[in-house]
């Protein structure tokens, strides 16, 4: 039961969408905190996730984080939104895609370090 409610803990806090919310906060303020949070967060839940053994909540998660990030964001994108040129060149839709696939690289490195950390303990 206890590895049941770890697993959903860790997607439904998956399921806040980072890559938008970072997005939306460099768009309206200019702001890189909302990257920065993006990185320490789902790269605490990735370490959280290996440590406990939950890797497959930790894809779930993402896949379910990155659903809700494309959601908002094509719902943005358009008129009236972002028309394309604050995500220069790549878009609204193309920095989601990269921002993901670059948002994975240090939650790696925080489950290969939740693996190291298992081995001492």
């Amino acid at each position: 039961m206890r590895k049941l409610g770890l697993n959903l803990l860790i997607i439904i806090v998956y399921c806040f969408p980072f890559v938008y919310f970072a997005m939306d906060k460099d768009f309206n303020n200019g702001s890189m905190v909302g990257y920065l949070m993006m990185i320490v967060i789902t790269s605490l839940i990735a370490f959280l996730g290996k440590w406990s053994n939950n890797i497959m909540a930790i894809v779930i998660g993402n896949i379910a984080s990155a659903f809700v990030s494309y959601y908002f964001i094509s719902n943005l994108s358009g008129e009236g939104g972002w028309d394309g040129t604050f995500f220069k060149p790549l878009g609204p839709t193309g920095s989601f895609i990269f921002f993901s696939m670059l948002n994975l690289i240090p939650q790696f490195l925080a489950m290969k370090l939740a693996n190291k950390f298992k081995k001492k303990v």
